[in-house]
């Protein structure tokens, strides 16, 4: 019997780029690929690309040329992008690197069988459509090996809301969502696996509109299908747009015990002026009725954001206007950054923010939000609360896990096994995590 080939798979990105590094493996499978540690001892390298940030595909092309001297020493090896840089790049990858035998957008993984088989006999391969069959229908069942006790599971892809700093519309396609039934019987094989919490993503996963027995259901109506399934015991969702926050969704929050008290629902500026320019489509004051109604079904929620600073036109009255925004909303944790350009898109063709400036901003709005998470985590001490345990610490009877907030949890002389749900009591909070101890 011949060895198996080894794929290594480096992904970039969000978590959607993980589920997705997750299937592609999975459809190479078919063709008898298992996961290989590193890239040096790999028959076949995909790099699953992320297009959010500035210069990515020029950080992709730099990549690809650290692999030269192993292509040269392994001339069976094969290369593949796959991704949102690929969907944007297409053969212009092949072009300025032309070692790449095989380019696929995040559309198309499911045809990476009939691809690699190109590949292996001497051809490129190059796939960037926006294909009209399911790709996750086409993509053959899981193997049934053991997995952790979280995962990932896409029910929503694409987006209508064109944001002008987003590339997402244009390398992802327009909104779909998968029908009810594929992401029930897709949960219910990973509970049947081990896993106990699902994180439902979606580019705006709020806006899921899939199919079900009677009609397309809300993402509300989703969650409770979802609350059905023996053995899930946890249920978050991830990204949101506050537009999409509908009633049925807030009101989950408060009545759906396994839906976990943690909401991310990006806002990005506290400027009306900058959120119109952004084509954001809400105003500070409309997401914070949002956040006013969210709290009030569920007054403990944990919130998450994210936050662009220094965005075209931005004036220091805007962004004052986004830390008032922070102070009154009180984040638990957040994701910031300066903006960056993403060619193709409406606002890297506007008048740009002085890169000092921009960057003495994002120290300040860091500064205020370190502060919040600092104190949000400080207030958890002596609370009891939910661990999911994830794996062993450093520490000896150590166990790790999350908490039903998110918070990345060291549970002390824990005699209890990874997949456990723990209640734990809060002794000690940390940078970037909090420690506890077992209520026996």
């Amino acid at each position: 019997m011949s060895a198996p080939k080894k794929l290594f798979i480096k992904t970039y990105g969000c978590q959607m780029n993980v589920y997705d590094s997750e299937r592609m493996a999975e459809a190479l499978g078919e063709k008898g690929y298992v996961e290989a540690k590193t890239a040096d001892d790999a028959d076949m390298i995909l790099l699953n690309t992320c297009h959010i940030r500035e210069k990515a595909a020029e950080k992709i092309y730099s990549e690809l040329g650290r692999f030269k001297g192993l292509k040269a020493a392994k001339p069976d090896l094969k290369i593949g992008v796959a991704g949102c840089v690929a969907q944007a790049e297409g053969q212009e990858i092949m072009r300025r690197q032309p070692m790449v035998d095989l380019v696929v957008g995040p559309q198309s993984y499911h045809r990476l069988p009939e691809m690699e088989t190109k590949i292996r006999q001497g051809e490129k391969a190059l796939d960037t459509d926006f294909p009209e069959e399911d790709k996750f229908e086409k993509l053959k069942s899981r193997p049934k090996a053991k997995r952790g006790p979280t995962a990932f599971l896409t029910v929503q892809e694409g987006c209508d809301k064109f944001c002008a700093f987003c590339v997402v519309p244009y390398t992802r396609g327009a909104e779909v969502s998968r029908p009810a039934d594929r992401i029930l019987t897709e949960a219910r094989d990973l509970v049947e696996r081990g896993v106990r919490e699902i994180t439902l993503l979606g580019q705006n996963v709020n806006a899921y509109h899939g199919a079900g027995e009677n009609g397309d259901l809300t993402l509300a109506q989703l969650i409770w299908q979802l609350d059905k399934v023996d053995g899930l015991e946890r249920i978050r969702f991830t990204t949101s747009h506050p537009n999409d926050m509908m009633d049925d969704l807030i009101e989950a929050h408060g009545t759906c015990t396994k839906l976990m008290p943690y909401l991310h629902l990006p806002v990005q500026s506290g400027s009306d002026k900058i959120l119109k320019r952004m084509n954001r489509s809400h105003t500070a004051e409309s997401y914070l009725r949002v956040v006013e109604k969210i709290r009030a079904a569920r007054p403990d929620i944990l919130l998450s954001g994210d936050f662009i600073v220094g965005f075209p036109e931005e004036t220091e009255a805007d962004f004052q206007a986004t830390l008032d925004l922070i102070a009154e909303v009180k984040y638990g944790t957040a994701y910031s950054f300066k903006y960056s350009t993403r060619p193709g898109t409406p606002a890297a063709e506007r008048p740009q923010v002085d890169d000092a400036e921009a960057s003495e901003r994002l120290q300040r709005l860091q500064a205020l939000l370190s502060r919040q998470q600092r104190e949000i985590q400080e207030s958890m001490v002596g609370r009891e609360v939910g661990v999911l345990l994830e794996k062993p610490g450093r520490l000896s009877g150590q166990m790790v896990g999350k908490s039903d907030y998110l918070h990345s949890v060291h549970v002390s002389d824990c005699n209890r096994e990874v997949g456990d749900l723990a209640r734990v009591r809060i002794m000690a909070s940390s940078t970037n995590s909090l420690a506890g101890e077992l209520i026996r």
